[in-house]
């Protein structure tokens, strides 16, 4: 029985004796890159039906197909936790979504507020970041990364039952606890620009009684890294690393 060196995403059921088609990219990247043949082994994941090993059965330039034979993880979904974010200058906007996949965010939407930068991303960039950071890292979950929305429009219509960890760079120094007997319940987090929040967007921020404002430490972060220690606090004190 062949171990699989490679792991890949794919849109398909997967389960017991499934057959899974390549298209050509997929194919490209097997049996063109990696130099896969038929009888190798594949770990695949669509994000619903947990990891199964598959073996090549056919190959070609074009596509091939891919045969599932054995589970080899369940299905791990992370918590219902949203990272919200104002995007910075690329390559830092990529790190903070492949993190946030990585580190169990199940939804990234970006965020414009006043002070944003960048008013445009490549959202299909970022989802395939999304996807080859779940490849890498292990994980059967890929999180939706959302088109760029307005901050203002996203709360005006925030869900009643979703709490948010406003991570406000003002109150550097001060604390950094959650409520604890929210464990369990729907939760985002929302990290600002480099030029942070504006006095509207605070004032709007502290009228939702949902709102938990908390600081990052000590020092003002920048926002990649505001990102992951965000993520971090929240885990810890009320994820899935708690």
């Amino acid at each position: 029985m062949k171990t699989a060196k490679i792991r890949l995403y794919v849109k398909h059921p997967l389960g017991q004796g499934q057959t899974v088609p390549l298209d050509r990219a997929q194919a490209h990247y097997l049996f063109g890159v990696m130099r896969l043949g038929e009888g190798d082994a594949v770990s695949l994941f669509n994000g619903q039906d947990g990891e199964w090993r598959s073996e090549v059965v056919q190959k070609s330039k074009r596509g091939g197909v891919l045969f599932c034979v054995d589970q080899t993880a369940p299905q791990r979904d992370p918590p219902n936790m949203w990272l919200l974010f104002a995007p910075v200058k690329k390559a830092r906007t990529d790190f903070i979504v492949e993190k946030a996949t990585e580190m169990g965010a199940a939804r990234i939407i970006p965020v414009q507020t006043d002070f944003t930068n960048s008013e445009r991303i490549r959202q299909v960039r970022l989802q395939a970041h999304a996807i080859e950071a779940a490849e890498q890292c292990g994980g059967t979950f890929v999180p939706e990364v959302e088109s760029l929305q307005r901050l203002e429009s996203v709360l005006r219509e925030w869900p009643v039952d979703r709490q948010l960890m406003f991570c406000d760079e003002a109150l550097a120094g001060g604390s950094s606890s959650l409520p604890t007997n929210l464990a369990g319940e729907p939760w985002a987090i929302l990290i600002g620009p480099e030029g942070g929040f504006s006095e509207g967007e605070r004032g709007r921020l502290a009228a939702m009684q949902c709102t938990h404002p908390i600081a990052l430490g000590p020092r003002i972060l920048r926002a990649d890294t505001a990102a992951v220690a965000a993520i971090t606090v929240w885990q810890i004190q009320l994820g899935d690393w708690a």
